[in-house]
C-alpha cells in the first residue's frame, strides 16, 4: 500500500467508511488491492481480510498452490486496514517498518482469509500478529505474520 492519499482525503475516506460501516470503501481505494481480489469485512473491532481465490492467483501450477506474495500481501493489508479502522486519534496512514512471515502449509486454490491482532500499541509503533487460514480453520493456518507498523505522522518535510 502506498501512501498516494493526502492526510485530509484518507481522514475523510475513513470516516465515510466508517459511517457505512463498511471498510471495503478503504480497499476500492487501493489498486492492488482491488488487482488481487482482496476483500475487507467487519469483524469485531477490527476488520477481517479475505482474499478471493482466482487462478492467476497461483504461483505453483504443479501442486497447484497460491503465489506467496499473494498471501505476504493479504498478510500486510489486513494488518495496516485492521490498524487504520481501529485509529481513533490522529489518522496516519500506516507504514511498514518490518514485515517477519511464516509460510506453514501450502494456500490451495480456495478463498483465503485473514485475521490481525494487535499486540503492542504505542504512540509512534504498532506491532500486530496476523494469520491466514482457509476453510474457515484458524487452527491450521496457512502463514503467519508479524508487522512493525509506523503510526507517527512524517515531519520530515515540515520547517
Amino acid at each position: 500500500m502506498t501512501a498516494t492519499l493526502s492526510p485530509a482525503a484518507l481522514e475523510g475516506l475513513l470516516q465515510r467508511a466508517r459511517e457505512a460501516r463498511d471498510p471495503s470503501l478503504l480497499v476500492a481505494a487501493i489498486p492492488y488491492a482491488q488487482f488481487l481480489g482482496l476483500e475487507i469485512e467487519l469483524e469485531g473491532d477490527g476488520v477481517r481480510g479475505r482474499l478471493r481465490y482466482d487462478e492467476s492467483l497461483i504461483g505453483d501450477a504443479t501442486i497447484p498452490a497460491l503465489h506467496g506474495g499473494t498471501i505476504a500481501a493479504l498478510l500486510e493489508s489486513t494488518a495496516i486496514l485492521d490498524v487504520l479502522w481501529r485509529e481513533e486519534d490522529e489518522i496516519v496512514l500506516p507504514r511498514t517498518i518490518t514485515f517477519t512471515i511464516d509460510y506453514l502449509r501450502s494456500g490451495r486454490p480456495v478463498d483465503t482469509l485473514c485475521r490481525a491482532s494487535i499486540v503492542r500499541q504505542g504512540k509512534r509503533v504498532v506491532v500486530v500478529s496476523v494469520s491466514a487460514f482457509q476453510e474457515a480453520d484458524e487452527s491450521r493456518p496457512i502463514a503467519t505474520a508479524v508487522v512493525h507498523l509506523l503510526v507517527a505522522r512524517d515531519t520530515s518535510d515540515a520547517d
